[in-house]
């Protein structure tokens, strides 16, 4: 797994130069302007929310003496949940209705790597390609939810909340190098076999994801950046993958 992982880090080497290149930088506008936009009604939302949020949390604490310093320290965590939900729900949200623009872009770097313009795989339209990128999402989404909840309430235990952070960051960047991946698995793979592929080689998935995740942590660069990069390395990564195991569909 760890090996996976570190393999799905490495991916993002030379991305930049390869871009370039291939001149994919200009399937990047409508995306990156997704991503912006998406990202400001995010961050507004959890500035304006947080404080609600925590003074919920603040009833929890029922004695006068102690309220002033819970009631802060609720605001904080009301922040934090906004900011983690705010995170699943930009990844998922840019994600699927980029998948139209980003998958010319995979093509465009498959036919690079297999030295060949045309080979065989599935054709789909605009119309199929964001309904796939919205039914891989939402579904993601869900499971994301799912894990991330418990999580969030186990992160209040001490000692083992630190640990749950970590475990939640893992959580977010599997499901964002899935999403990530699927860009060319659409072309090879229908949704189920998708999901095993991935499933298959989740650490390959996390590894991208990681990078996806911490380039958020960059203010503004990092949400026009995550994209090109992102998915320019999942598509080398994953293009490889299939090309390993011999699952080609100009191979079956």
């Amino acid at each position: 797994m760890i090996k996976n992982i570190l393999k799905g880090i490495k991916a993002y080497t030379g991305t930049f130069k390869l871009l370039s290149k291939l001149g994919l930088w200009k399937y990047f506008g409508v995306p990156i302007a997704i991503s912006i936009i998406t990202a400001a009604v995010i961050g507004f939302s959890a500035y304006g929310l947080s404080d609600d949020i925590g003074h919920y949390i603040s009833k929890i604490w029922v004695w006068e003496s102690g309220k002033e310093t819970f009631t802060t320290i609720a605001n904080v965590i009301g922040g934090l949940v906004i900011v983690a939900l705010g995170l699943i729900l930009y990844k998922h949200i840019i994600m699927a209705l980029s998948a139209p623009f980003m998958s010319p872009v995979s093509e465009k770097i498959e036919a690079h790597l297999l030295g060949t313009e045309s080979h065989a795989h599935r054709k789909t339209s605009f119309k199929e390609q964001l309904w796939r990128g919205i039914r891989i999402n939402v579904r993601n989404l869900a499971m994301e939810l799912l894990l991330t909840i418990p999580i969030l309430l186990i992160s209040f235990i001490p000692v083992i909340g630190f640990f749950s952070t970590i475990l939640l960051f893992l959580v977010q960047a599997y499901y964002a190098g899935f999403g990530n991946m699927d860009y060319t698995l659409e072309r090879h793979f229908k949704y189920d076999e998708s999901l095993a592929f991935v499933k298959k080689n989740r650490g390959i998935a996390i590894g991208n994801g990681i990078v996806f995740m911490l380039f958020l942590l960059i203010p503004i660069i990092g949400i026009i950046i995550v994209l090109p990069l992102s998915v320019t390395a999942a598509s080398l990564k994953t293009i490889e993958l299939i090309k390993a195991e011999k699952l080609l569909s100009n191979e079956r």
